[in-house]
């Protein structure tokens, strides 16, 4: 009788426990370094924003796993001048809420974007797009100030939103609960802990492999770590290459990585402060071992850059060399400055960095003799700082930049332009080389003008190039996916092993 009691115990446990692996496949759970602080596409731009939001909603158009622009709300485009395209749009799209995406949906998307009371941080990224026409239901013009050749390419990312639902509910309402037609729908929002996606089963297109899928907030890179291992999670974000090394060693998990087009880089401010001096910049630029921080924290993943293009964007040229290191050649140029490069510098990071490189480059500064403290804040607050005037930014950040076009354009003009709320530099030389830049259809002209701003970013270091930052994912080892370029994490393009 206990013989066949314990038997029947362990079938029981047995069966319980490939239920519960059978539940957990329909499930799909992600551990976040944040909260995603916007769920609207075009109020926010940061990875644990978008990582979430553009599962929600479909693209005017999009890149496949290659990166070639392919089409996806809109099916077709043509060009009727040198600067108006016109765009065929899919009829069979629905929003969540069973309304059908029509032309008027692309053209308040376009429109919402592109207007400056709106502030979207993408804004330097439409803000060429002047006019749009409603030709019919399933067809529209967009017409840019000229030629614009980063058109499509910006296209790729933008996000099409409700008319009618927004206009009714208002965007913070929104923001909340957001609709969209993707693959995936908006289900729930814990704040600080979850946001809960679940399968559009309507899906004009290719249908997400899991039912239901949670974003977890979990700021802690170790406590990530151990979600994964113990399969509490599934995929998890934002690790460096010493969990990399750990991962490696687990039979049950992996490391999915990519040479991403995000660039990482030190910001200075050129307008107010201390670092408005160019010896100071130039000191800071000559304090850092790029080289070294890529060879002893990176783990041979991460490329360095000599500008803030890599190889992978359009308008990258080569013969550029960055910043030197030269600690010696810095502290003569803070000796020459005196007095002003005495004080202290804040060096304001969040915990969605690597704060091994952060810290790095903070012990880098105050050994050529500049006092440098940190202070951190959640990424929703880094952002605001980030995108703030001159004299509420600071002194110096740590950052990591991709536009998601794998353009130039995407990159150099927010960062540089005089107009863009991320520049915190002033050069009419290098706003008219970037405007020029952005209007020709011309690639060896394009190129011309991307080294050209360049050499002036080169003399005047607006901010220290890095490196091309490598995207590392730690995964569960029966989970399929192939990490692209641009980021896209697409939960459609995911699936099981098995």
């Amino acid at each position: 009788m206990a013989r066949w009691s314990i038997w029947l115990t362990a079938a029981l446990v047995a069966t319980l426990t490939s239920g519960q692996a059978q539940a957990a496949k329909d499930l799909l759970v992600v551990d976040l370094a944040s909260e995603p602080s916007s769920l609207d596409p075009q109020v926010q731009w940061n990875p644990d924003s978008y990582w979430v939001y553009r599962n929600i909603f479909d693209n005017m158009a999009t890149r496949d796993d290659d990166g070639k622009i392919a089409p996806q709300v809109a099916t077709s485009w043509k060009a009727i001048d040198d600067s108006t395209i016109e765009f065929t749009l899919r009829s069979d799209i629905k929003f969540h809420d069973g309304t059908a995406l029509t032309a008027d949906d692309v053209a308040f998307t376009i429109k919402r974007i592109t207007d400056p009371a709106f502030k979207s941080p993408q804004l330097d990224q439409f803000n060429k797009i002047v006019a749009t026409e409603v030709v019919n239901p399933t067809t529209i013009r967009v017409k840019t100030a000229g030629v614009y050749p980063v058109l499509m390419a910006q296209l790729a990312k933008l996000r099409i939103v409700p008319k009618a639902h927004i206009e009714k509910i208002g965007n913070e309402q929104f923001n909340q609960g957001p609709v969209g037609s993707g693959a995936y729908k908006f289900g729930s929002i814990q704040r600080g802990v979850k946001v809960v996606l679940t399968r559009n089963d309507a899906y004009w297109g290719a249908k997400g492999p899991f039912p239901t899928v949670e974003f977890r907030a979990v700021p802690d890179a170790a406590t990530r770590m151990a979600d994964l291992r113990s399969g509490r999670a599934d995929l998890i974000v934002t690790i460096n290459s010493d969990h990399a090394k750990e991962l490696k060693a687990d039979a049950n998990t992996k490391v999915l990585s990519v040479l991403s087009e995000r660039v990482a880089y030190f910001m200075l401010n050129s307008l107010t402060g201390p670092t408005a001096d160019l010896r100071v910049r130039q000191a800071i630029s000559h304090a850092i071992d790029r080289q070294g921080i890529i060879d002893g924290l990176m783990g041979g993943y991460d490329k360095p850059v000599a500008t803030m293009l890599s190889p992978v964007h359009v308008g990258y040229s080569e013969g550029f060399k960055g910043p030197v290191y030269d600690p010696a050649k810095a502290k003569a140029l803070l000796k020459d400055v005196g007095a002003p490069a005495t004080g202290t510098f804040t060096l304001f990071t969040s915990p969605v960095f690597d704060q091994r490189i952060v810290t790095a480059i903070q012990q880098m500064l105050r050994d050529v003799g500049l006092k440098v403290e940190i202070t951190s804040s959640d990424f929703a607050n880094w952002l605001k700082r980030a995108q703030a005037a001159p004299a509420e930014f600071g002194e110096v950040t740590f950052s990591r930049w991709s536009c998601g076009c794998q353009d130039a354009d995407g990159i150099l003009y927010p960062l540089y332009h005089s107009k863009s709320q991320w520049a915190k530099s002033n050069n009419p030389a290098m706003d008219a080389e970037l405007d020029a830049g952005r209007s020709t259809l011309n690639e060896a002209a394009r190129l011309a003008h991307y080294k050209k701003v360049n050499e002036i970013a080169e003399a005047t270091v607006p901010l220290v190039p890095l490196y091309q930052a490598a995207i590392l994912y730690g995964a569960r080892k029966e989970l399929r996916w192939k990490p692209t370029p641009n980021e896209s994490f697409f939960l459609n393009r995911m699936g099981w092993d098995g």
